[in-house]
């Protein structure tokens, strides 16, 4: 075996990232110049429409005119040059524009760095499809180009209605937390919390829930958000020569904090707000570095009354948010094969 030279190890992992970067970089450069073609394309189209009146069966016609010039090229469907046009006519100042803090910021130069850009054409596809609100697609278009969503996971998080979600949940993270912090935290937790990948029976408890989630703890995680660790279930903590569990227990690489998940399978008492803030206390002292931001609490219950659970956190001195969770009915057996997969709908498209 051949002796490894001095350095050879921090050399090496350093030029596999130079490589990797520039694989990416040049990934995300045609996927940008492929989106400016299909928004020049869907522009023209949108011009000529309002200035000649044409209809929309010219489409058909301009699809069958550039398939024959551009034999080996796909994506010049029908269906897909209308897309196009829908792209022009939602983005106008897509060439020029960066999508930054939900706002149109002009830039004549560059839209290398603009989350819209970002995006592949199908998850534009999807948006247009699935969204129509423009402050909600911009929702959309920012998570998705910051926490790099798939396709699959973009329209999970559309369909389960995350925009109207999100930060939602009654909370106290304004007087308990710095404002940066206090808004960071608002943003991860949700109300209600969709747990549709679970199936559960009439009757449950909150073991029965617990149980089901971690069999699901991708899912779950997935629906909790991005950043969040798991620690443990059940996890067992100790005060006063006494044994006490709590049930679910996460740390947030973002919030830099631990997070403490208590279930609820009913209504939600006063109680269980005081059950939770001495939890937050134990782990505070026991568990949380001195590097760590305060613990966090979310407390996940069948049902919860508003002025209930704001009366309940009034002169809580620890961060905690009230939220519900939905089992919803997910698609039946027989209907699921009469829904078009992913790959049937890129197919069609690129005819």
């Amino acid at each position: 075996m051949n002796e490894v030279q001095p350095g050879y190890i921090e050399f090496i992992t350093r030029l596999k990232r130079v490589i990797h970067d520039a694989r990416l970089q040049t990934i995300q450069t045609v996927n940008q110049q492929l989106l400016i073609l299909y928004w020049q394309i869907g522009n023209k189209i949108l011009q000529m429409q309002n200035k000649e009146g044409w209809g929309t069966k010219v489409i058909d016609r301009i699809s069958n005119d550039l398939k024959r010039e551009f034999s080996d090229m796909k994506g010049l469907s029908s269906r897909n040059l209308k897309y196009m046009r829908a792209f022009a006519e939602t983005y106008p100042e897509f060439q020029k524009s960066l999508l930054i803090d939900n706002q149109y910021i002009v830039d004549d130069e560059s839209i290398v760095q603009a989350p819209l850009a970002q995006l592949t054409w199908y998850h534009h596809i999807t948006l247009l499809d699935k969204v129509k609100d423009s402050e909600e697609r911009i929702f959309y278009i920012y998570q998705t180009a910051q926490h790099g969503w798939s396709r699959n996971i973009l329209v999970h998080h559309i369909e389960s209605n995350l925009y109207h979600r999100q930060g939602k949940a009654i909370n106290n993270f304004t007087h308990t937390l710095p404002s940066a912090q206090s808004d960071l935290a608002r943003e991860i937790i949700r109300d209600p919390y969709k747990f549709d990948f679970l199936t559960m029976g009439e009757r449950y408890h909150e073991k029965n829930l617990e149980d089901a989630l971690i069999t699901h703890i991708t899912k779950f995680l997935l629906e909790l958000g991005a950043g969040f660790s798991f620690v443990g279930r059940q996890y067992k903590i100790e005060m006063g020569n006494q044994d006490f569990y709590i049930d679910l227990l996460f740390y947030h690489l973002k919030l830099r904090c631990f997070v403490v998940i208590e279930l609820k399978t009913g209504s939600f008492i006063p109680e269980y707000a005081s059950k939770l803030n001495f939890y937050l206390n134990v782990v505070d002292d026991k568990l949380r570095h001195t590097s760590d931001h305060v613990t966090i609490g979310i407390l996940i219950c069948k049902e919860r009354n508003k002025i209930i659970a704001e009366y309940a956190l009034r002169g809580i001195n620890n961060p905690i948010g009230i939220a519900e969770y939905e089992l919803t009915q997910s698609i039946p057996d027989n209907l699921k094969g009469d829904l078009p997969s992913i790959e049937e709908l890129e197919r069609e498209l690129e005819r």
